[in-house]
């Protein structure tokens, strides 16, 4: 009966965790959806020229308002899936891996795009921040080198491994920035780098 009782406590306290980490990307979600339909219905899609705008001053700002930002529905819900479901895989270990992806994902994915993504453009969108995340989870098993890390890298690779494609610019094609994908991407792996080094030490 103990054996029992200690397995069902622990199945509880998975459960539990596993609702606070879907909270916690349907959280997010949910607040890109409420600032597009703001834009759309009351702004007329004015918000989308606060994105990241190449080597200017004021562009800079955009670096933290771009993933809050697209283009239309169609933009947001190609991005929707893909946050959701990479998002909640990168908490699997603690939430606040999540954030540490976002944040690194976001600037690194904006600095990059500011300085050498054309000039007269606006970049916006969360994609940055969903190629960090895949960075990130695909790093962790290289870095990690633990069997569950490798797991959770082989799984993400084998469902998302395609959209690596969109780091080239002649794949990703007019209208996407491939800057911001690149550079998220590479936001993400640094991140799941030194993740993997501290746990290693």
């Amino acid at each position: 009966m103990a054996t029992r009782s200690t397995i069902r406590r622990q199945v509880d306290a998975a459960v539990v965790a596993a609702r606070q980490r879907a909270r916690l990307v349907l959280g997010v979600t949910a607040t890109l959806w409420v600032v597009e339909l703001v834009d759309i219905v009351l702004l007329s899609g004015r918000l989308d020229g606060l994105g990241v705008r190449p080597r200017t001053t004021d562009g800079l700002w955009g670096i933290l308002a771009a993933p809050f930002l697209h283009g239309g529905l169609t933009h947001l819900i190609a991005n929707t899936l893909p946050l959701m479901v990479l998002g909640f895989l990168a908490t699997s270990r603690r939430k606040l891996d999540f954030w540490a992806v976002a944040v690194t994902s976001t600037v690194v994915g904006g600095l990059g795009t500011w300085l050498i993504a054309p000039s007269s453009t606006v970049h916006i969108g969360a994609s940055g921040v969903v190629f960090g995340l895949l960075g990130f989870l695909m790093g962790r098993g290289l870095f990690e080198r633990s069997l569950g890390a490798i797991a959770m890298s082989t799984l993400v690779t084998v469902l998302f491994g395609g959209m690596l494609w969109g780091v080239l610019p002649v794949v990703a094609g007019p209208g996407i920035s491939w800057q911001m994908h690149m550079f998220g991407y590479l936001g993400g792996v640094l991140v799941s780098w030194g993740l993997g080094n501290t746990r290693r030490r």
